[in-house]
């Protein structure tokens, strides 16, 4: 792997951004788009606490994104967005919390992309610039209450609960994130496994389309979709989502 692995975490209570090197962290401070400088100070991962790695002003999300996840569901004609709000936002190794009221809650593996730059109306061939890093995510979603017989209008709470949205445990810095293997375990057996070349709406594509309606910011968020079929989760289980070059975002799952 080549790239730069940055994770957000905290320790005695004061949060940092720290570049990851085994099992070291390299302190740093500063804009982490903007330029930031080496501290000189090293943590060691066992004595961290991991943070999803960047607080974003906007969340994206994109829906019907593989083929293999659509089934029998015609492909749609542009990438199919949501919002997912802030405070869905999940640390790796914190639990998703079942509402009491849910009864049908799946897990969605997804590769994360990290907008780096402010971006508007841009072109399909000049997106990737706006890319900062990629990472892992979990577009956690009820089913029951996104398209059940007595649907919410929107998915304010089916994709937006509370927990509804891990992320991390970093930001990679790749060369490449367009071949990467997304791989789902639910209590360590594989559910979920594709690459991200078979996304059907590309990462510049999903960019160049959101931005022309909504203006991009330095730490934003975009899910951009989960493959195959999604399992439901229950109290006790434990979801890994994998992402070649990126790492592993774990989460125990309990009931409120």
């Amino acid at each position: 792997m080549n790239s730069e692995v940055i994770m957000r975490y905290s320790k005695d209570s004061v949060i940092y951004f720290g570049f990851l090197n085994g099992k070291n962290l390299s302190r740093i401070e500063g804009d982490l788009f903007d330029g930031y400088t080496q501290t000189g100070v090293i943590d060691n991962l066992s004595e961290v606490k991991t943070l999803f790695p960047y607080e974003p002003r906007q969340i994206f999300a994109v829906g019907r994104n593989y083929k293999s996840h659509l089934k029998d569901r015609d492909q749609p004609k542009r990438p199919e967005i949501f919002f997912k709000p802030y405070s869905s936002l999940l640390n790796p190794e914190d639990p998703i919390i079942l509402p009491k009221d849910a009864t049908d809650v799946h897990l969605e593996g997804e590769l994360v992309i990290v907008i780096g730059q402010k971006t508007s109306r841009v072109s399909i061939n000049n997106a990737s610039e706006a890319v900062y890093g990629i990472s892992c995510g979990n577009d956690v979603s009820e089913r029951r209450w996104q398209r059940g017989p007595d649907k919410d209008l929107q998915w304010w709470r089916a994709k937006g609960s509370n927990t509804f949205a891990p992320f991390g445990p970093v930001i990679a810095r790749v060369p490449h994130f367009d071949n990467l293997l997304l791989k789902t375990q639910l209590n360590g057996t594989v559910v979920q496994k594709q690459r991200t070349s078979d996304l059907i709406f590309d990462v510049p594509t999903i960019i160049s389309y959101i931005s022309h309606y909504v203006t991009l910011w330095p730490g934003d968020i975009i899910f951009t979709g989960t493959p195959g079929n999604t399992e439901p989760l229950a109290p006790g289980d434990v979801v890994d989502v994998e992402i070649e070059d990126v790492g592993i975002l774990s989460n125990p799952v309990s009931r409120q």
